[in-house]
């Protein structure tokens, strides 16, 4: 059994248990479907090493298909690119708990701008041991609320066809699926990120 399935649910840190300067105005503490409570933030620069834990921790079958592809460990390369977010164009939220008194990034949520400047991708995922308990919808509702905040008008999504949880997901948040044209094994989830009433 891996580490990350031995995982118990804790307590949320507070910002003096988080490594940095938290920014108070970018802090979400939320509650799960089991009454545990996380904190959802922006990814900093100093979150490195949590970054690089999770994706370690990640089982086989996650790191599919959150990827699309297999590997065996995280390369220095794909952390740079998990790391590059600007809070604008490329947004990251991480979910942080603690576990056992040790903070600890227990789901991801991030978008990116595509060529078209009203439209961003996403991608979500949740720590093994902390899926099925509405983790994945707390994450990507804040990131479709970032993402409208910061000038988008559509979000997609392109993942395996045979993600059922993202499916679910997807449908439960709003969004339309159809197949990818350029792959059959992918689909694409999209939906419209109507502006808020001024």
């Amino acid at each position: 059994m891996s580490a990350v399935t031995q995982t118990t649910h804790a307590g949320p840190p507070s910002r003096h248990d988080m490594p940095g300067q938290v920014d108070p105005g970018m802090e979400h503490h939320e509650t799960l479907a089991d009454g545990t409570a996380v904190l959802i933030r922006s990814l900093r620069a100093d979150d490195r090493q949590l970054e690089t834990d999770f994706i370690r921790q990640l089982s086989p079958h996650s790191r599919r298909q959150r990827f699309l592809c297999d590997f065996k460990q995280p390369s220095d390369a794909l952390i740079d690119q998990m790391m590059d977010v600007d809070h604008d164009r490329r947004e990251a939220l991480i979910a942080v708990a603690l576990v056992e008194g040790t903070p600890r990034e227990v789901g991801v949520a991030r978008y990116c701008a595509t060529g078209d400047d009203d439209t961003c991708e996403c991608a979500v995922t949740v720590a093994d041991a902390w899926q099925h308990c509405g983790l994945g919808t707390l994450l990507m509702r804040r990131l479709m609320d970032g993402a409208r905040s910061h000038g988008f008008g559509r979000m997609i999504s392109i993942d395996a066809a045979n993600n059922h949880a993202m499916g679910g997901l997807a449908r439960s948040l709003g969004f339309q699926r159809r197949l990818d044209p350029d792959d059959p094994s992918q689909v694409i989830h999209s939906i419209d990120l109507p502006a808020w009433p001024s």
